[in-house]
């Protein structure tokens, strides 16, 4: 009996992954029949108005991508790891903190600063900071969010890395982790760089060029599939979730909100596009905002999406350790956040 791997190959399983977010607008958009048509034009309205006010933060932020990859940028990643510890461990958190890569796009680039024997402290301190957030997401972030909270969000992403990367160095130090790298890891997808960092003309070349747009039509894209979903998503917890459930679980009279929004970082946790918009909608309905940053911090580290990258490369104690951290970086985060907004 065939299996289901046998029907469907591996590229299109990678291809239809890769709509999914499409697939779900639709159906939500075409499920007229289930939601009432007053609700559905609501939706619909409330998804146009918000993607225009959004597209100049858009715009921005694709850009912005398409420059890092086609100056050649990424490439400067690789002065992050050279030097005396704490100053590797410092840079490399800055260099996750605010570099735009994606989960699966640190692949080959961990995987070869592993085998060629970089330690593992700098390495975690850049793992869990890059999830967090990057120019786009900053950008994304202020427009959504506020500024206070864009800032907070970079702030924290650079105190996980330092975090994770002085606690790895206190294990390593102990003996702790000899052979992170799994024997048959191997990197899922290729980010070649277009060569030497050119800061203007970046796209004086063909290469240069077709690295720009290709990043940039990708990076759009992204954005609008998962801001369609997060704001039709919005749209409707706005019709159909009590405000005192929020109130309840992560409103200001729960003593857990911050522990209860870590918790469900990541089981619900979309896309770090996506689940800004979502966030804003709990926020109106009265969740706190320190469990909203410990939920986008969670979330972007622990998601599927973010994990998999880890789970791929390191063996268990490794990925448990990166989980850990998540989860200790995300608490200090929400009540450290939640601290600053109440002062």
């Amino acid at each position: 009996m065939s299996s289901l791997s046998a029907i469907i190959t591996k590229n299109q399983w990678q291809a239809l992954r890769s709509q999914s977010g499409w697939i779900v607008v639709v159906l939500v958009l075409t499920t007229g029949a289930v939601i009432p048509p007053r609700v559905a034009d609501e939706t619909l309205r409330f998804v146009i108005e918000n993607l225009l006010y959004m597209l100049p933060i858009i715009l921005v932020a694709v850009g912005l991508a398409g420059f890092v990859r086609a100056s050649g940028a990424d490439g400067v990643l690789a002065a992050a790891f050279e030097g005396r510890k704490a100053v590797m461990i410092a840079a490399a958190a800055l260099v996750g903190a605010l570099t735009p890569i994606c989960g699966i796009g640190v692949l080959p680039i961990i995987a070869g600063l592993l085998g060629g024997g970089v330690p593992l402290a700098p390495i975690m301190a850049f793992w869990l900071a890059s999830p967090i957030t990057d120019p786009a997401m900053l950008a994304i972030t202020a427009g959504t969010l506020g500024l206070g909270f864009a800032i907070g969000k970079t702030v924290i992403a650079f105190f996980i890395g330092l975090l994770s990367g002085f606690a790895t160095e206190a294990v390593l130090r102990h003996g702790g982790f000899r052979a992170p790298l799994k024997p048959a890891a191997s990197a899922a997808c290729d980010t070649g760089r277009p060569g030497e960092f050119v800061w203007w003309p970046f796209v004086q070349t063909r290469e240069r060029l077709s690295h720009f747009t290709g990043e940039a039509r990708t990076s759009g894209l992204l954005m609008i599939k998962w801001l369609t979903l997060a704001f039709v998503a919005e749209s409707l917890l706005r019709d159909y979730l009590p405000p005192e459930i929020i109130a309840d679980y992560v409103g200001e009279s729960s003593r857990w909100a911050i522990p209860i929004a870590v918790a469900i970082g990541t089981p619900i946790y979309v896309d770090g596009y996506a689940a800004l918009p979502l966030v804003r909608g709990l926020m109106d309905l009265g969740m706190t905002p320190g469990a909203a940053m410990a939920f986008l911090v969670s979330g972007g580290i622990t998601s599927a999406y973010a994990s998999v990258a880890v789970f791929a490369l390191v063996r268990w104690p490794v990925f448990i350790w990166y989980l850990s951290l998540a989860v200790v970086g995300s608490l200090i985060a929400g009540y450290g956040f939640e601290w600053v907004n109440a002062s």
